[in-house]
């Protein structure tokens, strides 16, 4: 998909935004020429958080927008909100004035803001442009933006034109862009190295596989990045209702966040090795479909008894993860759309954080909050673990119950890393439900800027 550049170099000839907040709204009236503030009352507008006034010059020319924020006593408000403004305002260049927040992230949601799936029919970008604010790095910007829409278009490309060839074939685009190694496992190649993997994509005539990139010093601190890539989830044989599978094509936004992510950290040429897994996979209705109550062998040697095949996700990630954990990496982060439960337990947005490890726990909650790339830590309750034993297999990959969906497969998948040094499950949605400043209506790639952004402050730049 094409990307749309809206950062220009600085330029004094940019129309000014002015940000104001209520308290400072007075002032910034009295400071106007008289033809503005005039044109400003007239119109009505309140330094209220998101509202907008055009005002002109002598000449009847555009020469200053009045943007309301948050009022500075009462908290920060939404770090994005600049990204209302690429929609609402006329062809142009454009500068903030008084911006009180994060200039890298006002620009970075004007950039975001400009994203759109044009796959299928033509969507018209926004024309407004935005000058470099000071201090800020373009370039990172650019980079940022450009491997969010990447993996915003895989996500909202439906299962029809994204099957696990196309998964890999964008995988291997990403490692030939940045001279990373890609090996891939297909099909019945799998059923002895990765038996979950197979079994759960075996029904579907799209061959499942595993994607493996590689990149980076091999000496160089080992990162690995996980990614679930369901491109559409039936629920198996435990079929789900029709209404459950209407988005069952971001069950892939998994490895959409790992090639996402692992775009920033190749283009940013941070010192690390970095490692991405994506096993992908339609878990399909046929007459090989695996079936509940089939006893299964993982990678990792445990025996896995299936208590319901709609709980896919974590069968497919368990195989990636027992690869991941044979070279004992420093860090393992696997990102999957795995539970309802986080989702009733933090709603769409906010994506559930699971690790052993308290310090890497507050670090990428500080990180969230800083880059406006959030998540919220989820307790891996270890006697939870109980509730996924079976009486025929190691263990089951459901619980027998209704309670901590969430946490029970989050102890699900830590059975398949024992030697990381650090291991973090990401239980995330993958969808923005409707349009926010930054976060368009659709597919998202959320904990992605978040992982690339602690990596970045651990590892620094190459």
């Amino acid at each position: 998909m094409p990307r749309v550049t809206t950062l220009l170099p600085a330029t004094e000839a940019a129309t000014p935004i002015r940000c104001v907040d209520a308290a400072g709204w007075p002032a910034v009236l009295a400071a106007l020429p008289p033809l503005a503030a005039a044109f400003a009352q007239a119109s009505g507008f309140e330094a209220k958080p998101g509202r907008i006034a055009l005002l002109p010059g002598a000449d009847g020319r555009l020469e200053t927008v009045l943007f309301g924020i948050e009022d500075k006593n009462k908290g920060k408000g939404d770090a994005f909100a600049v990204g209302r403004l690429p929609d609402a305002l006329p062809e142009g260049t454009y500068r903030l004035a008084d911006y009180p927040g994060d200039p890298a992230l006002a620009a970075l949601a004007w950039r975001l803001s400009g994203y759109r799936f044009g796959r299928y029919r033509d969507r018209a970008a926004p024309t407004a442009r935005l000058a470099v604010p000071a201090g800020v790095d373009a370039a990172e910007i650019d980079r940022i933006a450009d491997a969010v829409a990447a993996g915003r278009d895989l996500v909202n490309t439906p299962a029809n034109d994204l099957g696990p060839a196309e998964i890999e074939a964008a995988a291997r685009a990403l490692a030939g862009r940045f001279g990373a190694a890609c090996t891939v496992v297909e099909g019945e190649a799998l059923e002895t190295g990765f038996p979950l993997i197979a079994a759960v994509g075996r029904a579907s005539p799209r061959a499942p596989r595993l994607i493996d990139i590689t990149w980076g010093d091999p000496s160089a601190p080992r990162v690995t990045l996980v990614g679930k890539g369901v491109v559409f989830d039936t629920g198996g044989l435990d079929i789900k209702p029709s209404a459950a599978m209407l988005l069952m094509k971001k069950d892939m936004a998994g490895a959409a966040v790992a090639l996402a992510a692992a775009e920033m950290v190749m283009g940013a040429g941070l010192p690390v090795r970095l490692r991405v897994l994506v096993p992908t996979v339609e878990n399909a209705v046929a007459g090989d479909a695996f079936r509940p109550g089939d006893v299964l062998k993982s990678r990792h040697g445990l025996t896995v008894e299936i208590g319901n095949t709609d709980a896919e996700g974590r069968l497919i990630l368990a195989d990636a993860l027992s690869l991941a954990d044979e070279e004992a990496p420093e860090l393992v982060f696997d990102f999957a759309t795995l539970t309802g439960a986080a989702r009733v337990a933090l709603g769409p947005d906010l994506p559930a954080l699971f690790t052993e490890d308290d310090a890497l726990a507050a670090e990428l909650a500080a990180t969230g909050l800083a880059v406006n790339d959030p998540v919220w830590r989820m307790p891996l309750w270890a006697p939870y673990a109980g509730l996924l034993d079976s009486k025929v297999a190691d263990l089951n990959n459901v619980s027998g119950g209704p309670f901590a969906g969430a946490v029970t497969a989050a102890l699900f998948l830590r059975r398949f890393a024992p030697a990381a040094k650090a291991h973090v499950h990401l239980d995330l949605y993958g969808w923005n439900p409707s349009g926010k400043p930054g976060r368009p209506e659709g597919g998202e790639v959320q904990t992605a800027r978040l992982v690339y952004a602690l990596l970045k402050a651990r590892y620094g730049a190459r």
